[in-house]
């Protein structure tokens, strides 16, 4: 008697065959799962992403309903000369702290990479800034350095110099700021260390038997081998400077002085905000932040065509 199919057996009472699923597909499966918190996630960033670009078209103060302007917010932008002001003083800021930080980073990581004693203890401490640098208690501890009868005046007293209130001055008080910026400069000098022990010696013997001195060497084997870590490193400063809040608003109590003088763009964005409840106009300037921030990756990314240097180049 021949056997029968597992379909005859079915017809005739008998029991089912299994049917698997495909390996592939339940691998999918146990993925999603394990993507799921992701997509949660998102919805705490699409929601008020789509809500932010809604509002930028409308006249909403956070008590009434939100009225529809069209682009009334986007004109306003460009006849806002305290707007104006707060890009110039994000821009001064941006373009002179972030190329001192990475050029600090650098010399720094240059040190420490021709074999200090004590290399990790050096590391922490200099990494340390930058964990603080942002947080509430230092930028009030560094203002009150920088005060009038701060540590700074105290230290100059000695020489008989007569300092001047560093945060109370309008001429003074970016400058500050900017030196909070570059005292942090921990992050970017730990990737710097990290770049410059992937320099292969030999390219340095190389250089040395042709007569390259330290300063040459420096400039044609070390900065275009590390040139790649320079642009990650400038491209994470300017995104961050240009989204600088906390140092600003903590410094001037959330007034942006004195007389402006520390009128980040963001700081400005939230007075419009929460002080004056423009919570349509402060969405229309988020928007423009975008832009602007996206703007200088884009010519970033342009010019790193003609400075930085591959492997496969």
């Amino acid at each position: 008697m021949s056997k029968s199919s597992p379909h005859s057996q079915s017809l005739l009472g008998g029991p089912e065959p299994v049917r698997r699923r495909p390996r592939g597909q339940r691998q999918n499966w146990a993925a999603y799962l394990f993507l799921t918190p992701w997509f949660a996630g998102m919805l705490f960033t699409v929601v008020p992403f789509a809500a932010s670009l809604y509002l930028a078209f409308t006249d909403y103060d956070l008590l009434t309903p939100a009225k529809w302007v069209g682009l009334d917010n986007f004109r306003e932008l460009f006849a806002d000369e305290r707007l104006h002001h707060s890009l110039m003083v994000t821009f001064v800021y941006t373009f002179v702290s972030v190329p001192l930080s990475l050029a600090v980073a650098l010399g720094v990581a240059m040190l420490l990479k021709s074999g200090v004693k004590g290399l990790p203890v050096y590391r922490a401490v200099f990494y340390l800034p930058s964990l603080l640098g942002s947080s509430v208690a230092v930028v009030m501890l560094w203002r009150a350095i920088f005060g009038s009868n701060g540590a700074v005046n105290k230290f100059l007293e000695l020489f008989g110099i007569h300092g001047p209130s560093w945060t109370s001055d309008p001429d003074t008080s970016l400058s500050v700021l900017i030196g909070l910026h570059v005292w942090t400069f921990g992050a970017p000098m730990v990737i710097f260390l990290a770049a410059l022990k992937q320099v292969p010696v030999s390219y340095y013997e190389a250089a040395a038997i042709d007569g390259a001195g330290k300063w040459r060497q420096f400039r044609s084997v070390t900065l275009p081998l590390i040139t790649p870590v320079i642009f990650f490193n400038l491209v994470l400063s300017l995104i961050g400077s240009l989204q600088t809040f906390t140092q600003g608003y903590v410094f001037s109590n959330g007034s942006g002085g004195p007389a402006d003088s520390t009128l980040f763009y963001n700081v400005y964005l939230y007075q419009q905000g929460f002080t004056s409840f423009n919570m349509g106009y402060a969405s229309a300037m988020a928007w423009l932040l975008l832009v602007i921030v996206a703007a200088f990756t884009a010519l970033n990314f342009i010019a790193q065509r003609y400075w930085v240097f591959y492997e496969n180049d």
